[in-house]
């Protein structure tokens, strides 16, 4: 099968999906858009009210904003592809639970596998949990460290700016630098699993706006 083959089976399976609770109420399932070739990858954490009226990921105001960031660094959404950690929406945009997340890691990791990005991109704790399970977002964002083979990128949710203004200007110098840490990937250190847990100060990630 061809990488645009995984990811059309992904989105088909996904559409139908019944792992999880989350598939009672949605209206969309959200698997993901963007190139089957994409040099990089975002993952977010779930789709949002618009996310589950439209069935695509980022469309709401942090959408915009995602956007934005990119323009900056003389990309479109279009030649990135995104997803989330979980392709319904849960209920009120609360936070996904473990058996949610457990629903989806099949999809996500074939979609990955499918991608073979040069970077992923995590966006939001969830997301970033994933590859550094012990790490604290406020220590590692706009870091690039290997993970499995991979090279990661955590930063914060686009949304988080949204309702924490002090945080915009440091998303958006860690998406300023993605083209270098993509240049020096080779430079980047492994990611070491006795990194700190994660800080419950830490600036709260409003994850699905």
């Amino acid at each position: 099968m061809t990488s645009n083959d995984i990811l059309r089976q992904v989105t088909q399976e996904v559409s139908v999906c019944q792992k999880c609770v989350l598939y009672h109420s949605r209206k969309n399932a959200v698997p993901g858009e963007g190139p089957a070739d994409a040099d990089i990858m975002f993952i977010g954490e779930g789709p949002g009210f618009h996310e589950n009226e439209q069935g695509r990921p980022f469309v709401g105001a942090a959408g915009r904003f995602l956007e934005e960031l990119l323009a900056k660094i003389g990309m479109q959404r279009t030649e990135v592809f995104i997803t989330n950690v979980v392709k319904c929406r849960p209920p009120g945009n609360r936070d996904p639970m473990p058996e949610e997340l457990d629903a989806c890691d099949d999809y996500l990791e074939r979609q990955i596998n499918a991608i073979n990005p040069k970077v992923i991109v995590t966006l939001g704790r969830f997301s970033m949990a994933r590859f550094l399970p012990n790490a604290k977002i406020s220590a590692v964002h706009g870091q690039s460290m290997h993970v499995r083979g991979r090279l990661i990128v955590p930063m914060y949710h686009p949304a988080a700016a949204l309702h924490q203004g002090s945080l915009r200007p440091v998303i958006e110098r860690d998406f300023a630098q993605l083209p270098e840490l993509i240049a020096g990937a080779s430079a980047a250190p492994n990611y070491s699993t006795q990194a700190a847990s994660e800080d419950k100060g830490d600036a709260e990630q409003l994850s699905f706006f």
